[in-house]
């Protein structure tokens, strides 16, 4: 027997299925641009025979061991902030939340100087265990937004936890402008160029420290999928259908939290993804949550490779931190959603 699809919902799944297409192949093909670029230029023939194993040795070692583990990191990163971002603005009913913006980036980042800064990064596992670190940082700096953020008779006040996350926020990043100050200055060099965003994780270690965290935590999300949708309609509708409001809500906010402190530990401070890839994910597909996570992750990863590809391009030799073009680009959204809420 033919089970029947209202109308509408086919509708959605068809405009889903179309939006990710597109936005794989723009991947694919910023993949590709991404391969060929940098000071050392090979042609994209060259570099199809390489991935093919036709290459010679110099492509292979430049693909391989360079460029290719970068580009796995920034499409990884970029999925990872996105999807953060999205939980995010699913559990506090806000447009505005953003692992950047609410001070969750900035707790990660203050345990992984910390680390990086004041012990040795030549330790065969310590790039397994700054993921960790990073966890924890971001943990603590979750609790302390959550707990000022929230009110016995309230819950959580959307408008509050923006205010303290950027609060929180300023605090650590004042913390860790003076805690540099007493760095040499080579740590301290590629400290402020970390801070910036920058993916400074280029070989294939680092790739392996952040992907567990993805592939369990990403699908978990996924399957909390219709939670989210409950916590969109209101507190009084979820409680009515019988949910544990707060405990789901803890449940989603350390996913959140892991990871956007495992893209942190190896990607540094960059913001604004996941507050982008979560709007253009509703824009072009609507509010269920069983679409905006898997098409929220593909833009998050075309706008982080897009980012760091750019950034390597415009003042070659030099870099541009991908932070910093990512910031380029989400500062003027960010005021648009801001001047938006105010309409």
């Amino acid at each position: 027997m033919t089970q029947y699809r209202p109308a509408g919902l086919m509708k959605k799944q068809r405009r889903a299925a179309v939006v990710a297409s597109i936005f794989i192949v723009l991947l694919l093909v910023l993949f590709l641009v991404s391969l060929n670029t940098g000071v050392i230029r090979i042609d994209p023939v060259t570099v199809i025979k390489t991935i093919f194993g036709s290459g010679e040795p110099r492509d292979e070692l430049l693909l391989f061991e360079f460029r290719l583990p970068r580009i796995t990191i920034a499409v990884l990163i970029g999925m990872g902030l996105a999807v953060s971002g999205a939980v995010l603005q699913g559990i506090v009913k806000n447009p505005l939340a953003d692992p950047g913006i609410i001070g969750i980036n900035a707790g990660a980042g203050l345990a992984v100087m910390l680390f990086v800064s004041y012990f040795s990064t030549e330790l065969g596992n310590s790039v397994f265990i700054m993921p960790f670190l990073a966890f924890i940082g971001a943990g603590a700096a979750a609790v302390v937004i959550y707990a000022f953020s929230y009110k016995k008779d309230e819950g959580v006040s959307p408008i509050r936890l923006i205010l303290v996350g950027v609060a929180v926020a300023a605090g650590i990043s004042a913390l860790m402008i003076v805690l540099t100050l007493k760095l040499d200055p080579r740590t301290y060099d590629f400290v402020a160029t970390w801070l910036a965003g920058s993916i400074w994780g280029s070989n294939w270690n680092f790739v392996l420290a952040l992907l567990p965290w993805l592939v369990i935590l990403i699908p978990f999300v996924y399957m909390k999928s219709r939670v989210l949708d409950v916590l969109n309609l209101g507190d009084h509708t979820a409680v009515s259908l019988g949910m544990n409001l707060e405990k789901e809500r803890r449940i989603l906010l350390a996913a959140a939290v892991g990871l956007a402190a495992a893209s942190v530990s190896v990607s540094g401070g960059i913001g604004f993804v996941g507050l982008i890839a979560p709007h253009m994910t509703r824009r072009l597909v609507g509010n269920k949550h069983k679409y905006v996570i898997p098409i929220c992750a593909l833009i998050g990863a075309v706008l982080v490779l897009t980012a760091d590809t750019l950034g390597r391009v415009i003042l070659q030799p030099a870099e541009i931190p991908t932070g910093v073009v990512v910031a380029i680009i989400g500062a003027p959204y960010f005021l648009y959603l801001l001047a938006k809420l105010n309409d």
